[in-house]
């Protein structure tokens, strides 16, 4: 870990490159926990609990107190949906399938964007901190290359820089790895977060017209 901090030193061959990961990482964090906030947190909801009592809502015809409780929970994505079928339900006597497929794909429509943006920049994220680990360990090999062309130096003096290029190289391979790892795995989590819930509103939307336009 130290090996890691003294690469932050301005005296350090892989500085800039250390600099730049650090961004990076602190870019993906940011990203990380918004995303997980976003998905996990304020749009999941427990699908198959919410959608039990909204069909129970439906089959006796409240369709008003089923609307309320989706109003109940406006920032999550399922009841986003289907209240936005509901309310189609809830405002005329007579709606056909035609308009409430409509408002759901309407609903849906505005939901699956904001669930899916920015989730992408973690991998994005993770191919870039590779990339610059790369560059640092290609610069690290040529600063240990040099060392040892470099004429009228003693060999204590020509070992110090080539281990010095040679740290320089391993700190930024480790660094970026460090950083690629855990940014795809919090990518994997949250995009399969993602389709989870957007399949959830699928399933649970289907049934739920069908539903309604039976009771018609």
């Amino acid at each position: 870990m130290s090996e890691i901090i003294a690469g932050f030193s301005p005296d350090s061959g892989g500085f800039y490159f250390m600099v730049a990961l650090a961004i990076v990482a602190a870019v993906a964090i940011a990203i990380a926990i918004e995303r997980t906030y976003y998905i996990v947190v304020r749009s999941n909801i427990d699908a198959p609990k919410f959608m039990a009592e909204i069909r129970k809502l439906v089959r006796a015809g409240e369709y008003k107190r089923a609307l309320a409780l989706c109003e109940a929970a406006p920032n999550k994505a399922l009841p986003k949906v289907v209240g936005a079928g509901l309310r189609k339900v809830a405002e005329s006597e007579s709606i056909d399938f035609r308009t409430i497929q409509n408002s759901v794909d309407e609903g849906t429509l505005e939901v699956i964007p904001k669930l899916q943006e920015r989730t992408g920049f973690l991998a994005m994220l993770a191919n870039v901190a590779t990339l610059i680990g790369l560059m640092g360990t290609i610069w690290g090999l040529i600063l240990a290359f040099r060392s040892v062309s470099v004429a009228g130096i003693d060999a204590a003096e020509k070992s110090r820089m080539l281990a010095a290029g040679i740290s320089t190289a391993m700190n930024t391979t480790l660094l970026g790895l460090a950083i690629a790892i855990p940014s795809i795995l919090v990518y994997t989590f949250l995009h399969n977060k993602t389709i989870k819930i957007i399949d959830e509103i699928d399933e649970h939307t289907v049934k739920l017209i069908n539903l309604i336009t039976g009771n018609q």
